[in-house]
């Protein structure tokens, strides 16, 4: 083999494995767009049993491909609180075993009918280009990665069946002999490609060309996959920089979790180095590249025996050593929900949007309650609660709209392109109500200023026209939140009264006034008012009709 074909395999190594990865990227990507709408109510399941929480994990995983994205959306629900840290430990473990699945895909690769799995390639992109149905180009490009995945593994096996026949290339792979040199080469090259995934096929594909890594008597080979394991946790500590500190707990406890793992296989093997020949080498001798797919898996199951019924060890160990930071509250812990992280998967970032907006909803009905009951105390202090609470409401919706821009630069669903055109629609509704509230507050100004005050029955009947405003804000909620569009009708039916109320006040207050029973002074901050709170009713109606 001259140097022109030693370049030539590195190239078509290098080739393959950027197939590889691309294909497994857009695999992964179009598998979570297909399957996203059902993650999180998957994840709602975790509090029932760590058992649930293992399976879950590992379920996702295995059907996105990728337990970075699994413990990336882990610690963005940690971060919002949407997920205990216990849920999220069990969610983690499972994701160490179904992310295994993928070195599989090297082991099959020998089969015969691997040629036509490659064709899913061009039968995907055509998909793609000629399908009008969303469903359908996504189901394309999925195809298209699966395809892509095993031409890039046909390519690499080449460069490996090259590679094989050199003496020099065996020597060199031989010679690495200092499982603690593997064990960091593994960490090292898994942290550099973010995928324990990507580079345990790798080594499945080295192996099964006739490669031997490392000195086979002491099962060498084996503590560069250890290695990949604590590599893969890069993702996770780097999405947990700026998250809070339960999000950073989730990172830490996913980096325990496999270092004690390693640690513990390590000193096993240490003590057995013949592990793998008496036993998979033993049973599964024709297929070495086997031997190391379910050496892979078999670790993560046996840590996850191991560590399971240590989970809330794990999360007292995490929070020792991460302290909690105690301040006021401020935007960032409003906006918790709008985690950065989970933007890579549209549909959960999406929800976790609408979060943010119901909470922002209810800073707004707050503001709107308190400027209220300001007016009917004569209570000119609660402005500074009103104005408070208003900033909260203006800050939340520039970062919920900066949020959703980020989301559409994404490749969405048409459902999520509805979804956040009715967020953007109903966050201008909740800012109305804010600025709404605000009148109010000048309202109960002019009265202290102007000795303007009304009788008991005039506020008994404002009283009872917000007690409608909050029943439909209820019936509203029942739609944005809950997504409940049968509501409408009792949203709709709850307006009407509102506005009914209204015109029959105004009447009533013209009455008194021809009677002189009402100051002429009242008049403007009267009519005034009761308009706002008619106001603030359609807006709170729009919000609910957002989402129709």
């Amino acid at each position: 083999m001259d140097a022109m074909e030693y370049v030539l395999a590195v190239v078509a190594l290098l080739a393959g494995l950027g197939a590889f990865l691309f294909g497994f990227k857009v695999l992964s990507d179009n598998i979570e767009k297909l399957a996203t709408n059902r993650l999180r109510s998957w994840f709602d399941k975790t509090g029932k049993s760590r058992l649930a929480g293992v399976g879950i994990g590992a379920g996702v995983t295995a059907i996105i491909q990728s337990s970075s994205a699994t413990t990336v959306m882990v610690v963005g629900f940690v971060n919002a609180g949407l997920m205990s840290l216990f849920q999220a430990t069990t969610v983690i473990m499972g994701a160490n075993i179904g992310t295994t699945v993928t070195a599989y895909f090297s082991v099959i690769a020998d089969i015969p009918f691997i040629e036509i799995i490659t064709l899913f390639t061009c039968v995907g992109i055509f998909m793609d280009m000629l399908c009008k149905k969303e469903k359908a180009k996504t189901i394309g490009m999925m195809l298209a990665g699966l395809g892509l995945v095993f031409l890039g593994l046909e390519y690499m096996g080449m460069a490996m069946d090259d590679f094989a026949q050199q003496d020099i290339v065996k020597d060199f792979l031989i010679s690495v002999d200092n499982r603690l040199v593997l064990l960091l080469a593994g960490v090292i090259i898994t942290g550099i490609v973010q995928s324990s995934s990507a580079v345990t096929t790798l080594i499945v594909q080295m192996v099964a060309a006739g490669l031997t890594i490392g000195d086979p008597s002491n099962s060498g080979v084996l503590f560069l996959v250890l290695g990949t394991n604590i590599g893969t946790c890069v993702t996770a500590l780097l999405s947990s920089v700026g998250a809070n500190t339960n999000a950073k707990r989730a990172a830490l406890i996913h980096l325990m979790f496999n270092v004690f793992g390693t640690v513990i296989f390590s000193i096993f093997l240490l003590c057995w180095p013949g592990f793998m020949s008496a036993t998979l080498g033993n049973w599964f001798a024709d297929d070495p590249g086997l031997q190391i797919a379910l050496f892979h898996t078999f670790f993560n199951v046996v840590c996850t025996c191991i560590f399971l019924p240590f989970a809330q060890l794990f999360v007292k160990a995490a929070t020792k050593l991460i302290r909690e930071k105690k301040g006021a509250q401020t935007p960032e812990n409003d906006c918790a929900a709008l985690d950065e992280r989970l933007i890579k998967s549209p549909s959960v970032a999406v929800n976790q949007a609408n979060i943010a907006a119901a909470h922002m909803a209810d800073l707004a009905m707050q503001s709107l309650r308190l400027s209220f009951e300001g007016f009917i105390t004569q209570d000119t202090e609660k402005k500074e609660q009103v104005d408070a609470l208003n900033a909260r409401v203006f800050e939340m919706e520039k970062r919920i709209v900066a949020y959703l821009i980020k989301i559409s630069s994404q490749d969405i669903s048409l459902s999520d392109e509805k979804l956040i055109s009715a967020i953007h629609h109903a966050t201008g509704d909740i800012i109305r109500i804010g600025e709404l509230s605000d009148n109010i507050t000048k309202y109960t100004r002019n009265c202290r200023r102007d000795g303007i005050d009304f009788s008991k029955g005039v506020i008994k009947s404002l009283q009872e026209m917000f007690g409608k405003i909050d029943t439909l804000y209820q019936r509203a909620m029942d739609v944005f939140d809950k997504k409940d569009v049968t509501a409408i009708k009792a949203v709709d039916s709850v307006e009407e009264e509102i506005d009914a109320a209204r015109k029959s006040m105004v009447k009533d207050h013209i009455r008194r006034l021809n009677e002189g029973k009402c100051k002429p002074a009242s008049s403007g901050v009267f009519i005034n008012l009761v308009g706002n709170l008619e106001r603030a009713a359609d807006h709170i109606n729009y919000m609910a009709h957002a989402f129709d």
